[in-house]
């Protein structure tokens, strides 16, 4: 065989092999660009639809194969914010429909005092007192609506410091002593002598406990028992209010704090309440770094359990 014809069937083999090459590569261009008109259309039959579906592509291209993953990642993402804004909302809605209903019914008896008043001719110190106590009621519930308003949407200042929980302790619960005397409560407290310091805000820190001892005293009371409990470890301060009253089941304990959740939803019926004070003091707590946590065993003993994170002397 000559020089001539070796090298003919060299290149010709070389044209074929370039020629199967590049076949091959434009069979791949066009069925990646397939899939990938494939993965977008589905894509955007997903999202026009507001499907709950994923993107599916069969293929053994890894690039195209991972791509379909992210997507499928980021739909999942979307999912999830929409089922929690759905849920979010419809909570609003409930909140709105039980914060009307407890305003509409202590209005309801304003005007009532004030019809007879008006139809009697009188003026009773008795009925003024009763009007008064009921305005006051309204103007709670109202304060604590914008205040849980204001905790959600970020909108309050709480500049951090260094905190003497020992003495904030001590304050809130000589607060309450009158009327725990009044209705013969157990007091039992314990803070160590040693200060306990934490970065925490004065203002809520004091409104958390308020919060929760008010609890306490109201849902507790047939317990007639308070106890205050500080202690630490190498990170945390822990502040645990105890009562042994009715309690709360298992399985409302992980709903207390919601702002839906009013004592009414538990087992015990005889718990009145429109569900903000626990919601503001968790969210309270959260601001600051720190927690609430409850534990109930029901006429033994509850209790609500402040985690702030503590400072070094």
């Amino acid at each position: 065989m000559s020089n001539a014809t070796i090298i003919f069937l060299l290149t010709l083999c070389i044209m074929i092999l370039i020629c199967i090459i590049v076949y091959q590569q434009f069979v791949f261009h066009n069925g990646t660009k397939a899939k990938i008109h494939e993965i977008s259309s589905k894509l955007k039959e997903l999202l026009d639809t507001d499907s709950d579906e994923k993107v599916t592509v069969f293929t053994d291209n890894k690039a195209l194969i991972e791509l379909a993953t992210q997507i499928n990642r980021m739909l999942e993402d979307r999912q999830k914010v929409k089922v929690e804004y759905r849920r979010a909302e419809m909570a609003s809605k409930k909140m709105l429909s039980n914060i009307s209903h407890d305003i509409k019914t202590p209005m309801t008896v304003i005007l009532g005092y004030l019809e007879i008043m008006r139809l009697n001719g009188t003026q009773s110190n008795e009925m003024l007192q009763k009007i008064e106590s009921t305005a006051q009621r309204v103007m709670g519930l109202i304060t604590q609506f914008f205040t849980l308003a204001k905790l959600e949407a970020g909108d309050t200042d709480m500049p951090l410091e260094r905190l003497n929980v020992n003495e904030a302790c001590r304050e809130n619960i000589l607060d309450f002593y009158e009327l725990l005397s009044q209705k013969n409560f157990e007091v039992e407290i314990n803070i160590p002598d040693h200060v306990l310091y934490a970065n925490a805000n004065k203002d809520a820190l004091q409104r958390i406990m308020f919060n929760l001892i008010s609890n306490a005293i109201r849902y507790g009371g047939d317990g007639k028992y308070l106890g205050m409990f500080l202690r630490a470890d190498q990170a945390h301060i822990y502040i645990d209010i105890v009562d042994r009253g009715r309690g709360i089941e298992k399985e409302f304990a992980a709903s207390v704090f919601d702002r839906l959740f009013t004592m009414e939803d538990s087992r015990n019926s005889a718990m009145q309440g429109n569900g903000l004070g626990l919601t503001i003091a968790k969210n309270l707590a959260l601001q600051l770094g720190g927690d609430i946590t409850l534990e109930s065993h029901p006429h033994q003993k509850t209790v609500f359990t402040i985690t702030l994170k503590k400072m070094a002397y």
